[in-house]
C-alpha cells in the first residue's frame, strides 16, 4: 500500500535536524558480543562512533568484546541482558539511553540456538520458543528505543534477518517466517517513522564465515548437507562478518541518509532475492 503524507515533500522536512555524522552518534549494538553484531560494533568505533553499548547474555564475553572496541578508539561498554524478554528489553534500553546520553544507532544481530531441519520433524511444544527467540528481540528493542529517536527527531536502526526472509528453503520454515517478520517489521517502521527523520533497514545474509551460528549449522546433520550446496553457489566467496559490518557501518551513516525500508543481502552470490 502505498503512504502518502501530506506534510512531506520533495525535500527533507524542514523541521527534521541534518542527519548525524557517525563521529557524532552512539550506538547500541544487541547480540554486539559476537559475530555480526560484535564485527558492525567494531566497524563503527574504527569510522568514528564515540561511544557504544554492547549487549548481551554472557558477562565474560561482553566484557572483553568491549575491550577489543575500545582499543579502536571508542568508549565501549558492555550491558548484561536477554532482549526476548520485553522486562530485560525495556532495561537494556533505559541503560544504555543513560550511558550514551541518547540513543542514534539500534543495531539488533542476536542469535538463537536454532538449526534448520524440516518442519515435520519440530515438535509443536517448540515452535512458540524458536520464533519468540528469533523474532522478538528485534521488535523488542525498537519499541524501548524509538520513543527517545522520535524525541531527538533522528536515528538510525539496522536490524539482522536472514536470506530464509525471501527465499524458501527446506528446513527453514520456522526461521524464514520469524526473519520475514523481522524483515517486514523493519520496512513498516521505516514507513511509519520517516516523518521523525528516523531509518530502519535489514540486512538478510545467508551464510556467513567464522561466525558461531553457520559453524554451528554446518557441522553436519540436515542443514549441514543444505549450507554445503549453498557454499558452492557463493561463487563469490562465502561472506565474512566484517562484510556485514561494512555495510552496516554505510547504512548507519549520513551517506545512507535517503536510504530506508530495504531488506539487503550479502550472500556472495548464493541468491539474488
Amino acid at each position: 500500500m502505498f503512504y502518502c503524507d501530506a506534510a512531506m515533500s520533495d525535500e527533507r522536512r524542514a523541521d527534521l535536524p541534518a542527519p548525524k555524522d557517525l563521529e557524532a552518534s552512539t550506538a547500541l549494538i544487541v547480540g554486539g558480543t559476537a559475530g555480526i553484531g560484535l564485527a558492525s560494533a567494531r566497524a563503527l568505533a574504527a569510522a568514528g562512533v564515540p561511544r557504544i553499548v554492547i549487549v548481551g547474555r554472557k558477562a565474560e564475553r561482553g566484557e572483553l568484546a568491549a575491550k577489543s572496541i575500545a582499543e579502536l578508539g571508542a568508549a565501549a561498554y558492555f550491558v548484561a541482558g536477554d532482549a526476548t524478554d520485553p522486562g530485560a528489553a525495556v532495561a537494556v534500553a533505559a541503560e544504555a539511553d543513560r550511558i550514551l546520553s541518547g540513543i542514534d544507532i539500534l543495531m539488533c544481530s542476536t542469535a538463537a540456538d536454532v538449526r534448520p531441519e524440516l518442519f515435520v520433524d519440530i515438535a509443536t511444544a517448540d515452535i512458540a520458543r524458536i520464533l519468540t527467540e528469533l523474532a522478538l528481540p528485534s521488535m523488542h528493542m525498537a519499541s524501548a528505543v524509538l520513543p527517545g529517536m522520535r524525541s531527538r527527531r533522528g536515528g538510525v536502526i539496522v536490524n539482522v534477518a536472514s536470506d530464509a526472509a525471501k527465499t524458501a528453503t527446506p528446513g527453514e520454515a520456522l526461521i524464514g517466517a520469524a526473519k520475514a517478520g523481522i524483515v517486514m517489521f523493519t520496512r513498516t517502521i521505516a514507513i511509519e517513522e520517516k516523518r521523525y527523520g528516523i531509518r530502519a533497514n535489514a540486512l538478510t545474509p545467508s551464510l556467513v564465515h567464522g561466525t558461531a551460528s553457520t559453524e554451528r549449522i554446518t557441522s553436519d546433520g540436515f542443514s549441514g548437507k543444505l549450507f554445503a550446496r549453498a557454499a558452492q553457489a557463493a561463487q563469490l566467496g562465502v561472506p565474512t562478518a566484517e562484510d556485514i559490518a561494512a555495510l552496516a557501518v554505510f547504512l548507519c551513516s549520513a551517506a545512507a541518509a535517503k536510504l530506508t525500508g530495504q531488506a539487503i543481502s550479502v550472500n556472495g552470490g548464493i541468491s539474488a532475492a
